[in-house]
């Protein structure tokens, strides 16, 4: 008898501590390399550390098209790697039911160092800006209930929530903070141009002269090393009569800030056209036309383009040599980020 039970409570101490092992495994921790010369992040990795089983998560759920209301469009149908996950050709962004959405969808790059989203700013936190995609009618369709309950009718879902945080529940909050470890993740820092500034590659006489030019008529909005400053500002586009989307007043309600939008990054800008916040430029050589002839000068519009810029058709060669250099080969052709094909039939049916 009292053999038995010694052998009921070995028995019972190793299946608790097995069950232990198996509930204690720790992930597998991916550190954040700040490029050399970067600043800081502004994200706060604290909050949302970055591990493999939570970026594989957030990766599976940007390539999954069933995250939309009819299963045919994810986050990355409008972010393609080859693009620098920008929209590549579209001027405006197609969602489901073949609509078509009121922006160009940018390059989704180095989002650890930007605080606001969106062209127009309205967005405050990375975590919270896939909801405006995923719920917007125009684009993935969703509203946040019907989302985690399609999300979680799929067993490997519950499976890769239960390894990467630890949950039983699938929330949106975890669903956005895999995501943003996928995004966070996708820092484009190892162009020409970066292995010049790092004294590993130097310069071709076109794109060192695009250099100089650039850094007198276009780096005070254009920032090195971002190529952006994260500003607001009007560069004298026209009110397109049909979208009538007039950027950051829309946001803030001031008239001052009447067509003001979001300075892009300039990273990858070879292989991210078209251009503008409504995609309206088709090329880069369309952007500098712009700026020399055709800058609308309003009571908002930026005063360093408001008398236009002067460019001849020489400066304009040497830019787009220059520009060229900030292509990142390496970044859009990443294995880690490369695409996940999945089944598009839809694996929930809205029963309403």
């Amino acid at each position: 008898m009292k053999a038995t039970f010694y052998i009921l409570l070995i028995v019972a101490f190793v299946t608790v501590g097995l069950g232990f092992i198996k509930a204690s495994k720790k992930l597998t921790p991916i550190h954040f390399i700040v490029p050399k010369g970067w600043k800081q992040p502004t994200y706060n990795f604290k909050e949302n550390p970055i591990t493999k089983e939570g970026f594989e998560l957030g990766k599976k759920l940007f390539y999954d098209p069933n995250l939309s209301k009819d299963s045919t469009t994810s986050c990355a149908s409008c972010h393609q790697q080859f693009a620098a996950f920008a929209t590549f050709d579209h001027n405006l962004s197609h969602g489901i039911g073949n609509q078509i959405s009121t922006r160009n969808a940018p390059a989704l790059q180095n989002l650890a160092w930007q605080t606001d989203f969106m062209a127009d700013g309205s967005i405050h936190h990375l975590d919270s800006q896939p909801i405006a995609p995923l719920t917007a009618p125009n684009e993935m369709g969703m509203n946040i209930d019907e989302l985690i309950m399609k999300i979680s009718s799929q067993k490997e879902y519950k499976s890769l929530f239960k390894t990467a945080f630890n949950s039983n529940v699938i929330t949106i909050k975890l669903v956005t903070k895999a995501l943003s470890q996928f995004m966070l993740l996708l820092v484009s820092s190892n162009s020409k141009y970066d292995k010049v500034m790092h004294g590993e590659a130097k310069f071709i006489l076109p794109e060192q002269l695009g250099y100089d030019i650039f850094k007198t008529k276009c780096a005070s909005c254009h920032t090195e090393p971002m190529f952006t400053d994260y500003t607001y500002r009007n560069i004298g586009l026209p009110l397109d009569r049909n979208l009538k989307d007039e950027g950051r007043k829309k946001v803030t309600q001031d008239k001052n800030d009447s067509l003001k939008f979001r300075v892009p990054s300039l990273r990858n800008v070879a292989v991210t056209m078209p251009y503008g916040h409504d995609g309206r430029f088709f090329s880069l050589y369309n952007v500098f036309e712009h700026y020399r002839k055709n800058v609308i000068s309003s009571n908002t519009t930026d005063p360093i383009v408001a008398n236009k810029l002067p460019l001849s058709n020489y400066e304009i060669g040497q830019l787009t040599a220059f520009l060229q250099t900030l292509t990142d080969s390496a970044f859009i052709t990443n294995t880690m980020f490369a695409p996940i094909n999945f089944n598009t039939k839809p694996s929930f049916r809205d029963k309403h």
